[in-house]
């Protein structure tokens, strides 16, 4: 298993898409964060985009200063960190990091198709040689239970937002209950996924504070952990 950040993360562009409770919050939080990490680097600049204004659940613009601290600019809505007012309304200077050939963007998409609506007034900064477009998959949430729902959610995204979802990451999860069991069960169903798309599975995420690498070593693929930075403490009391 390798440690270093796999090929298609290494694109300019990434957009991370994918049902809400899915995790795609925390997937993009923790990525930022471990590029922010790397010593070499072929962008100069790391930003996230928070497109999440449509139904957001968790944004990751509520990690702005953990996020900024580590050197990673955030874009999105016009109220920043606010969370006691809510609009779709985007700041102007969304389309900055977009336009900075030196910044490397992940962009946070909304939750399932109508989230995804959001990416299509940026469609001209998505140039396919720099452009990635992943799935976060969560096969404990009932919109994705099985690998035919997971399917249907992922066509549904790629209608709407006419981008092609090329790979689906594995975040398969039940909060801090969450075993390697867990993660293992996402990673056969995804696996099948994969099988009947033709798209690739780009990695398996776990987090770290509740399950060992090891209990995971089934797994041949890419092992991403997970902070758990976005969920707080007392919603699980």
């Amino acid at each position: 298993m390798n440690d270093h950040i796999i090929r298609p993360f290494l694109k300019r562009i990434l957009i991370v898409t994918g049902h809400y409770g899915s995790g795609k919050t925390e997937f993009s939080v923790s990525l930022a964060l471990r590029l922010a990490r790397e010593t070499e680097r072929p962008y100069p600049r790391l930003a996230v985009v928070d497109l999440d204004i449509v139904n957001p659940y968790f944004r990751s613009r509520e990690r702005m200063q953990l996020l900024e601290d580590a050197g990673v600019r955030v874009y999105g809505s016009i109220y920043k960190t606010e969370i006691t007012a809510e609009l779709p309304e985007l700041a102007a200077d969304v389309r900055a990091p977009l336009e900075d050939k030196g910044c490397r963007v992940i962009i946070d998409a909304g939750g399932n198709d109508s989230g995804a609506k959001v990416l299509n007034q940026f469609k001209k900064y998505y140039a396919p040689e720099e452009t990635a477009v992943i799935a976060v998959l969560n096969f404990n949430r009932f919109e994705t239970r099985d690998t035919d729902s997971a399917i249907a959610h992922v066509r549904a995204i790629e209608a709407v937002s006419g981008l092609t979802v090329e790979g689906i990451v594995n975040n398969t999860h039940l909060l801090r209950e969450t075993t390697a069991e867990t993660v293992l069960r996402g990673h056969r169903l995804s696996k099948e996924f994969c099988e009947k798309t033709g798209k690739t599975l780009w990695c398996d995420c776990y987090p770290e504070q509740l399950v060992s690498r090891t209990a995971l070593a089934a797994i041949d693929g890419y092992l991403m952990p997970l902070g758990l930075y976005m969920r707080p403490t007392w919603l699980d009391r």
